[in-house]
């Protein structure tokens, strides 16, 4: 799956993500098998925001194949197990990458 593809199913997932919770949180997509295969989504002032850009001063960066990510926002790959079987890498706040899978969902 090409990288707008994939942005345009986040930006509609993410029409019904409840972000009341979230005050701040920016993370970085990396999309390994993709070029470009970069994004970010932010979630600021509880409205959340998916561009096709590079984020410099992000909470993490995640890296991933665009299969696995595709599995990961369609609720067919555990992102805890995607993390410890090395298919999803973390740089950065591990943290707000949780924070960030339980937007997913």
């Amino acid at each position: 799956m090409k990288r707008d593809a994939v942005v345009t199913k986040l930006r509609k997932l993410a029409e019904n993500a409840d972000v009341s919770n979230v005050d701040f949180l920016a993370v970085q997509v990396n999309l390994t098998d993709q070029d470009p295969g970069v994004f970010y989504v932010e979630v600021k002032d509880h409205k959340i925001n998916i561009e096709p850009y590079d984020y410099h001063d992000r909470n993490c960066a995640i890296s991933i194949k665009s299969d696995d990510f595709n599995k990961l926002i369609s609720g067919k790959l555990d992102p805890i197990a995607a993390f410890t079987i090395g298919k999803l890498k973390v740089d950065g706040d591990v943290g707000k990458a949780l924070e960030f899978s339980k937007l997913l969902k």
